[in-house]
């Protein structure tokens, strides 16, 4: 565990030019540090999503979960969120604009090692799948129970003009999948769709589901906690990013 992290609110540039807030997390000293974009949920750039941040600088890792809605401010998070849900969300092509431009970030910070991850939870799952599959910016990507990578003709709309499965072919780095079997978004039944496409396309990735778990299960402050279930993994999304972007400290 590193002895000390840094925590702050940064300024980056994303898709665009625009400016948007972003959380940046970081372990000092220590060696090379791999990075990770986090992506935030539907319900906003919450205290989540700073627990998030600073739980992989714990472990490691450089993290920044850039603040995807931004464009709807000044006002508080909840605000904003609010604001992105009566619009139907934010442009998919914005999001991934954004992903790359927080990655750019922590590879221009000194003690990066180059590699960088995307983590995302629930709408954020959907967008770090999407990104795997539209961005050669990443190293890695995990996917935490993202509902609609499986979208039918009629879902479809302008800020979401295709359905993330579909781009399954182009996807650019590994992939790990964390799911609850008892979730219903995704459904079991999707993830096992997810799984198939990822299979016919000769793509490497990790599924792992949990029984006893549904949507949301690391999250601490909810219901849907399952303590058991989010240790074990927490510990495979650390495996996954040691191997795949660089072990933490390493000189």
């Amino acid at each position: 565990m590193p002895d000390e992290i840094c925590s702050e609110v940064v300024t980056v540039v994303g898709q665009n030019g625009d400016p948007i807030e972003a959380y940046f997390t970081r372990p000092v000293g220590g060696g090379s540090v791999p990075g990770v974009v986090v992506v935030h949920h539907m319900p906003g750039w919450d205290e989540w999503t700073r627990t998030v941040t600073f739980k992989l600088a714990v472990h490691g890792f450089a993290a920044i979960a850039p603040h995807l809605y931004s464009r709807f401010g000044p006002g508080r998070w909840e605000e904003l969120a609010a604001a992105a849900r009566e619009q139907g969300g934010v442009p998919d092509a914005q999001v991934i604009g954004d992903i790359e431009r927080a990655a750019q970030y922590l590879r221009a910070q000194p003690e990066a090692n180059g590699k960088v991850g995307v983590i995302g939870f629930c709408s954020g799952g959907r967008h770090a799948y999407l990104a795997a599959c539209t961005s050669t910016a990443l190293d890695a990507a995990v996917d935490c129970w993202g509902g609609r990578v499986v979208m039918a003709p009629d879902a479809l709309n302008p800020n979401q003009p295709v359905s993330p499965i579909e781009l399954t072919r182009d996807m650019h780095c590994p992939i790990l999948g964390i799911f609850g079997n008892e979730d219903q978004f995704p459904t079991p039944a999707e993830v096992d769709e997810i799984e198939a496409e990822l299979k016919r396309h000769g793509k490497e990735y990790e599924f792992h589901r949990y029984d006893g778990a549904g949507h949301g299960f690391f999250a601490t402050d909810r219901p849907s906690y399952r303590p058991e279930q989010a240790l074990d993994g927490w510990a495979k999304v650390f495996e996954f990013y040691s191997r795949r972007l660089g072990a933490p400290g390493a000189t």
